[in-house]
């Protein structure tokens, strides 16, 4: 088993992990309150690598790294190094890859509570950063906890869009899923099968997690 590919690939996903749950919750937030009409367009664009293949998200991903791009020319003057084939690539790939999983479950754990409850604590004279660290944030814990492993699960798991980004460099970019790979095309199928069932039994038990917190007698009753 190729444990250097998955450690990297649990400093992947715990990386971007923490970067999207941070970034995911004013935007869930938003979706969950705003009457703006087109916020159904929002959302397409946030639920998008649901169903686009990960090549073509990875191409695109790609094109908008490299050394032509403004994004790549200016991370090159700042570090002295491109940002395609690097770690870093890796994780901006896979924010956008794994943004639904951290926002949706967010966003519904946000619109199941109560608006009554927001707008008692803005009449008792609470701000409203107070009213959701005091009330939404607690109401809403199955939600974090739900998207926190959901991106986890998932970022851990990619394949084609961190090939396409990450290519294949030991100690860099290689993660567990390319081990996997390559083990197959070099006719390993001992370490392959030990490393595929290492992540099988990872990933059920991530998402043994999520359907245990969501049956939580505080949980959210949709999904439970």
């Amino acid at each position: 088993m190729d444990w250097q590919a998955f450690g990297l690939s649990i400093r992947l996903a715990a990386t971007v992990s923490a970067i999207l749950l941070v970034l995911a919750v004013p935007l869930a937030y938003w979706l969950s309150v705003t009457r703006f009409r087109g916020r159904f367009l929002v959302e397409s664009v946030v639920s998008l690598p649901l169903v686009l293949p990960p090549t073509v998200l990875g191409f695109y991903v790609l094109v908008a790294l490299g050394a032509r791009s403004p994004l790549g020319r200016w991370w090159t003057q700042w570090t002295g190094h491109g940002l395609a084939f690097t770690f870093e690539g890796l994780v901006i790939a896979s924010l956008l890859y794994s943004l639904p999983f951290a926002v949706q479950p967010l966003a519904a754990a946000f619109a199941q509570l109560d608006p009554t409850l927001r707008d008692a604590s803005a009449v008792l004279g609470a701000s409203p950063w107070r009213t959701f660290l005091r009330i939404t944030m607690p109401l809403s814990l199955e939600g974090f906890l739900a998207a926190l492993v959901l991106t986890f699960a998932h970022t851990i798991g990619e394949f084609g869009i961190v090939l396409m980004v990450g290519g294949n460099l030991p100690g860099i970019t290689r993660t567990v899923s390319i081990a996997i790979y390559d083990d197959v095309q070099a006719l390993r199928y001992d370490e392959a099968r030990a490393t595929a069932f290492v992540l099988l039994l990872l990933s059920f038990l991530l998402l043994a997690a999520v359907y245990g917190i969501r049956r939580r007698p505080w949980a959210a009753s949709p999904l439970a």
